[in-house]
């Protein structure tokens, strides 16, 4: 019994030692974190869209992944991103294929109109109404940003599905 308890008390040091080693690891990862201006009482200066400093318009939105979400989520919010810098690649793309078509057929030029129209519309939009309430949702853990996202992208698949169909007149070629 004597040794029994000798082996309880050294296992309950070690998880005492191990504690305190991650309160320690914690707490120097807090006061990084504010020195680096990035506690939670500092005010982050916006980095996205990054644009060149001459640009007259300036950064709208603080975005770092692997700050602000967790570590177990961050490669989930980058596949988010990927998808979304994808998904705006192939408007622009969809923009170059209509104005070849348009160089060919001059009778096309509604596609290309609408085109044009999907990319300035649908990038920004994109963005904002389903990139950005994930990564919210992954950044606080947000039912109703979750929600969002899950309802917006349902809403922009159909309309890639409509895409990859081609309905004549609607832009998509």
């Amino acid at each position: 019994p004597g040794e029994v308890t000798g082996m309880a008390r050294a296992d309950l040091q070690k998880q005492q030692e191990e504690l305190e080693r991650r309160a320690a690891e914690l707490e120097r990862r807090e006061r990084e974190l504010d020195s680096a201006g990035l506690g939670r009482s500092a005010t982050r200066q916006n980095n996205w869209p990054p644009l060149p400093s001459f640009c007259p318009v300036q950064p709208c939105f603080y975005q770092d992944i692997d700050v602000e979400i967790s570590g177990t989520f961050q490669r989930t919010v980058k596949a988010v991103y990927y998808y979304w810098i994808v998904y705006s690649a192939v408007l622009l793309l969809n923009v170059l294929s209509c104005i070849s078509q348009f160089c060919v057929d001059q009778s096309t030029g509604v596609d290309l109109g609408m085109a044009i129209l999907w990319v300035l519309l649908f990038t920004p939009c994109s963005f904002l109404c389903w990139y950005r309430p994930a990564y919210k949702a992954f950044r606080s853990d947000s039912s109703f940003n979750f929600f969002l996202f899950f309802f917006v992208s349902f809403c922009q698949v159909s309309l890639c599905v409509l895409m990859a169909i081609g309905i004549p007149k609607w832009g998509f070629r």
